[in-house]
């Protein structure tokens, strides 16, 4: 076998293995979003004590995402990657156990801290390998996530519908998630660095050409995080949902997002960037309008099921814009991604706030806003239309460094 045709193979493998763990990922955000309710009543809080404890998942995500080069750069990419995602799943437990507001708040310190550097180390990895093919891969493996959440926001459901105690679920969800990663990391990239190479800087502001399509990102990615973590409460607490059906309603919504991200690359490349996201800001805002109108759990399902499908693939087209958006593509994408990352873990806490203040239904008016705001301001995606082609030729140009 050539060298050429192994090195085929082993891309071609950590593709694959990566997709893995972009789902791996995803479950354990998708178990613990269904049983919200579940920890709310364990702990005896408020909408806004709820939402408080959320924003520290926030708070351990900033701090710590800084700190993942530095590790990738000591350990390589495998070595880094496999720990990170480990300490992911098995973080899911701790909310779980914590008995008041103070736990949770620290529980979910270290679960946003723990979600925050698999992220980066995996999303690395993903556009590495996307390099070396010299095609687009993103949007799948983003799909790929959105599919890992609706497995486990499906088992989650299921549990929820059972009455499980969730201790004994996040438990065994969190063992066979961390088994599963484990075995999907073997087959990474495993790139290490240069011996002179110098470790990545901890912290860059922006380009101001990555703020506005950062702005775009920021409205979906709010709605993702909003709709993931209240829609169960949401469905609870308004209409006099059951558990399970609450539970369910989270799951229709990551299907959507799901659907729509694995078939984004050909909505994209027939209507262009720009198209797909005006229409599906319009898509967003009406999914939104239903469930801030909705009298029945169907008509809120609904809702959020549309919500998914509009926001499905905004993100992943920012960063194809910010990568055409400035001399500096890797500066411009970290930027948008820093804008798009925080939007979604504040989202929560912010939805709890306003809650606690008026009511739920005011909350999901804010983010039908921020949904309808992507029809508005599509067009700064444009860059990502003129430029998408040229980049996929220069990255088959690029030989990729050796692992």
């Amino acid at each position: 076998m050539s060298d050429v045709t192994r090195a085929g193979d082993e891309v071609r493998r950590a593709r694959y293995a990566v997709a893995a763990v972009f789902a791996v990922h995803g479950a354990v955000t998708g178990s613990f979003a269904t049983r919200v309710p579940w920890v709310q009543d364990h702990t005896s809080l408020g909408a806004g004590q709820l939402g408080f404890a959320l924003a520290f998942t926030a708070l351990g995500a900033s701090c710590a995402m800084p700190l993942a080069g530095g590790i990738t750069h000591r350990f390589g990419s495998r070595t880094a990657l496999r720990g990170l995602l480990a300490l992911w799943t098995l973080s899911l437990i701790l909310p779980s156990i914590a008995p008041n507001l103070v736990t949770l708040c620290l529980a979910m310190f270290v679960y946003g801290a723990s979600a925050g550097m698999a992220d980066v180390a995996m999303n690395a990895l993903g556009v590495e390998v996307e390099r070396r093919l010299g095609k687009s891969i993103m949007s799948g493996l983003h799909g790929m996530w959105s599919a890992g959440a609706l497995i486990g926001s499906a088992a989650g459901t299921l549990a929820a519908h059972l009455g499980a105690d969730a201790r004994v679920h996040f438990a065994l969800a969190s063992a066979v998630l961390t088994l599963l990663g484990l075995v999907a990391c073997t087959w990474v990239l495993d790139l290490q660095p240069a011996e002179d190479e110098e470790p990545p800087p901890r912290f860059a502001l922006p380009p101001r050409s990555a703020l506005l399509i950062g702005a775009v990102g920021f409205c979906a990615v709010f709605a993702e995080g909003a709709s993931l973590d209240w829609s169960a409460v949401f469905l609870r607490d308004r209409l006099d949902s059951s558990a399970g059906l609450a539970a369910a309603s989270t799951t229709g919504f990551m299907l959507t997002m799901a659907v729509a991200r694995i078939a984004g690359d050909a909505v994209v490349n027939r209507f262009g960037a720009v198209r797909t996201v005006r229409s599906g800001g319009v898509l967003a805002g009406l999914g939104g309008l239903l469930v801030v109108l909705a009298g029945h759990p169907v008509v809120a399902m609904a809702g959020f099921a549309l919500m998914g499908l509009g926001i499905a693939v905004v993100v992943p087209l920012c960063f194809a814009a910010a990568g055409h958006a400035g001399p500096n593509p890797s500066q411009a994408i970290a930027g948008v991604a820093t804008i798009t990352y925080t939007s979604g873990l504040i989202a929560p806490s912010l939805i709890g706030g306003v809650a606690q203040a008026t009511s739920l239904m005011v909350s999901f008016v804010v983010v039908t806003a921020l949904a309808c705001g992507l029809a508005v301001f599509a067009g700064v995606l444009r860059t990502a239309e003129r430029g998408g082609g040229e980049v996929s030729r220069r990255a088959a140009a690029v030989p990729g460094p050796r692992p």
